[in-house]
């Protein structure tokens, strides 16, 4: 989870070899480069703006080389256009702290899934049926899972690690559930409870709900606001209703604060605080304009 660091010594070796105009020299540094990631464009970015022109110019060489994209500026961007989409949302989410992230791989195990379900919803079915059948894939044949074991490990909070391990927080279970539903057809919403995340159904009459942490258990409303009372929660009937996708994009940047900070990382912790900000004033400037 943590970003590849270049240690004093590492830097030192690079800046003496940036100036080398060797073809074999600069071939083995953009493989070196191009392995480092995230960490060889900080260090460039840095060296670009030395004092030393001679450095600076190779520095800004190496960069276009390489054709670095920043992660975290390519999230920022995300969150000022206001064109929220899920799945990409949550995947360049995921690639501000893993950079070298494979997105197809995770897409292509979230089409592999979805395949499998398609394949079990034999017709006439109603959508709850078809729910079900999601519920055998993902809970059972695949062990999707709730942690309660780790419960505030940041790696719950992220898509490609949750599809790795099969662990993840009612959050993010519930994103792997709606891009999953999202593929076989299903018009499907995420419900945003305090201190839990739901699956909501409202293509039937009752409208029903889906607890992906409880690997799929069904809740009619009542059965919802029963277990906010349950804790102490004054139960509302707007709790029910779609959450946006924003919403659910800067409680998953909430929950990562949270937990980094639990963990003792401040670093990532700040990174997070900072793209709720940035999603809390966008939204606002928004609603204001």
């Amino acid at each position: 989870m943590d970003r590849q660091k270049i240690s004093p010594d590492r830097k030192d070796a690079f800046y003496q070899l940036l100036d080398d105009r060797s073809e074999a020299v600069r071939k083995a540094l953009l493989s070196e480069f191009t392995r480092l990631g995230r960490a060889a464009a900080d260090f460039l970015t840095e060296a670009m703006r030395s004092e030393n022109r001679i450095l600076s110019l190779h520095a800004s060489w190496y960069l276009k080389q390489l054709k670095f994209t920043d992660p975290v500026e390519e999230f920022v961007k995300f969150i000022h256009s206001l064109n929220y989409e899920l799945e990409t949302g949550a995947l360049l989410l995921n690639r501000t702290v893993m950079p070298d992230l494979d997105v197809g791989q995770c897409c292509q195990l979230l089409d592999e899934i979805a395949q499998r379900c398609v394949e079990l919803m034999v017709p006439p079915m109603s959508l709850r049926e078809k729910c079900r059948v999601i519920n055998r894939v993902l809970f059972h044949e695949y062990g999707f899972r709730g942690n309660v074991e780790q419960y505030t490990d940041p790696k719950n909070s992220f898509l490609s690690e949750v599809l790795k391990n099969r662990r993840g927080l009612p959050i993010t279970l519930s994103i792997i559930y709606l891009l999953v539903a999202q593929r076989c057809n299903l018009e499907l919403a995420p419900i945003s409870l305090p201190g839990h995340f739901l699956v909501g159904c409202y293509g039937e009459k009752p409208a029903f709900f889906i607890d992906p942490f409880a690997r799929g258990t069904f809740r009619s409303p009542e059965d919802v606001l029963n277990q906010l009372r349950a804790k102490n929660t004054t139960p509302r009937l707007s709790y029910l209703t779609p959450t946006p996708v924003r919403e659910v994009l800067c409680r998953c940047c909430r929950n990562l604060v949270n937990h980094y900070t639990i963990s003792k990382d401040p670093e990532n912790a700040r990174l997070f605080s900072g793209f709720v900000h940035e999603f809390e004033t966008t939204h606002q400037r928004n609603i204001s304009s």
